[in-house]
């Protein structure tokens, strides 16, 4: 098809307090990929509501092959070819993987569903990814990168004539990124339209021409990919130049916080020594499934220990619960943020406030004027965009919501901050604001053990990095000794 397959002229949207859109103009021809980058709260995602039937705009028009987007109307968009990867996973937790690769159109024998055609076509779609998930396991016990190959997987198992892809790498291995990178230039080839929506500029880069970037709910520029440079793209986005991603400044650690021996749990690692002073960073570095998260979520009493002690300041601690930990000064940023680290119904008070009053156990005794006054404290030390403290926390961008996790662990003053992935699906000013952050609360003495699949990120932040593989130790490497190909040999199983 010579011309465009989506053309999107004078989109309008505003929510209450907020102009999501303020007039965007976009085309997408058939056989690109289509590269979309803006800082969180550019109205990258409202757009995409849009286009997938979830939100009707305000005004404006939209053409997807010549004919009008039946707005507000998410099966009649799909009908049309429209297939939307969200951010956030939309399957069904309880069913199997197979049952969710074929959601949409199960197929059937009868009344019957067809369990033979069911496996037989979710196996074909994901050879198509090249992985191999177990058909008949329950996406609940998938970790977050498998339940993302799964939300994949599920839009490729329909034909789609535009493909809309929001961040979809976020939790996904280099390899498992080198693979689906290879179905995107195969649909390209076949004529499918690819709307590439990411925070990983070097993969935009990489893989889509033209790049349009969004800044304040408008389209800002839309640029061939031979145009298309990190810096001017960054420039774009935020309107200014950022200078240096990654806070510069010496640290001096302290006293030792944090000591751990020979911590294991049974199934997901084994062998783990920590130790971890104040002002430290301390990274676990490694491949998806090395294991890291699970330490993190050890130490904060969510998954059991089967072996091993635990030192706070000196003293061996048993930590059982996450109130345990937090007794003992410790915090936990979780990577899932919308299944563990928010309640999206509630305030941005509320969740502020949440794990203080969880820790005092005043459940019933609130104090509102208090909890108001601290969330708005947090709003303007941590530049979270909401239109007030009252506002719902659904309501706010990705990176907004994360500044909001973090605002209310640091309301526990902790000596230990567990962060993992704390910059995952951010956009790039939020990141360096999280960075700066994270810089200024080691300065303070804060200890914090940092987990990202970002190596840039580990490499720019830690004082020293423990790189896991199979949920066992491989190499301790301090800042001026890790390199970008001396943690991945490690993380692969070879020597450093």
């Amino acid at each position: 098809m010579d011309g465009a397959l989506l053309r999107v002229r004078g989109l309008r949207k505003s929510f209450p307090g907020v102009q999501a859109l303020g007039g965007v103009d976009l085309e997408v021809r058939a056989g690109t990929v289509h590269g979309l980058v803006g800082e969180n709260g550019a109205g990258k995602s409202t757009l995409l509501k849009v286009l997938a039937g979830v939100l009707r705009p305000d005004a404006g028009e939209v053409d997807f092959a010549g004919r009008p987007l039946p707005f507000g109307s998410p099966r009649a968009c799909q009908a049309l070819g429209i297939r939307v990867i969200h951010q956030e996973f939309s399957l069904v937790p309880g069913l199997s993987v197979a049952e969710n690769i074929l959601l949409d159109h199960l197929p059937a024998h009868g009344l019957l569903l067809d369990g033979r055609r069911l496996r037989t076509l979710a196996r074909e779609t994901l050879e198509r990814l090249g992985v191999d998930l177990p058909l008949e396991e329950p996406v609940a016990r998938l970790s977050v990168a498998e339940q993302q190959l799964v939300e994949i997987a599920r839009a490729l198992s329909a034909r789609a004539r535009l493909l809309v892809m929001d961040e979809p790498t976020a939790a996904l291995s280099e390899r498992e990124i080198e693979a689906l990178f290879g179905i995107v230039r195969r649909l390209q080839a076949e004529g499918v339209a690819v709307l590439f929506v990411s925070h990983r500029l070097e993969e935009v880069l990489s893989l889509a021409d033209p790049v349009t970037v969004m800044r304040d709910g408008r389209v800002v520029a839309t640029l061939p990919g031979s145009q298309a440079e990190a810096d001017r793209l960054i420039a774009l986005m935020v309107g200014r130049q950022l200078g240096e991603m990654f806070p510069e400044g010496e640290r001096r650690p302290g006293p030792v916080v944090l000591e751990a021996e020979g911590l294991e749990s049974r199934g997901r690692f084994a062998g783990v020594d920590l130790r971890l002073q104040q002002g430290e960073v301390l990274a676990l570095a490694g491949l998806v499934g090395s294991g890291r998260s699970s330490v993190a979520r050890a130490l904060f009493g969510l998954v059991p220990l089967t072996a091993g002690r635990i030192r706070i300041d000196g003293r061996e601690v048993h930590i059982a619960s996450p109130r345990d930990a937090m007794r003992l000064g410790i915090a936990y940023v979780p990577e899932d943020r919308h299944r563990e680290g928010l309640v999206l119904n509630l305030s941005v008070r509320e969740n502020v406030a949440h794990a203080a009053l969880a820790l005092g156990g005043r459940w019933g005794r609130v104090d509102v004027r208090r909890e108001r006054a601290a969330a708005e404290a947090a709003i303007r030390e941590l530049a979270i965009r909401t239109s007030s403290s009252e506002a719902r926390v659904e309501g706010l961008s990705g990176g907004n919501q994360q500044k909001v996790v973090l605002a209310k662990w640091l309301g526990i003053r902790p000596r230990l901050l567990l962060l993992d992935e704390p910059t995952r699906g951010i956009d790039v000013g939020a990141k360096r604001e999280i960075y700066r952050l994270i810089h200024r609360l080691a300065s303070e003495g804060v200890a914090i053990l940092l987990i990202s699949s970002d190596l840039p990120e580990l490499l720019g932040l830690a004082d020293r990095l423990l790189v896991l593989r199979e949920g066992r130790p491989m190499g301790l490497l301090r800042r001026e000794e890790a390199t970008h190909e001396r943690v991945l040999r490690l993380a692969m199983g070879g020597a450093a």
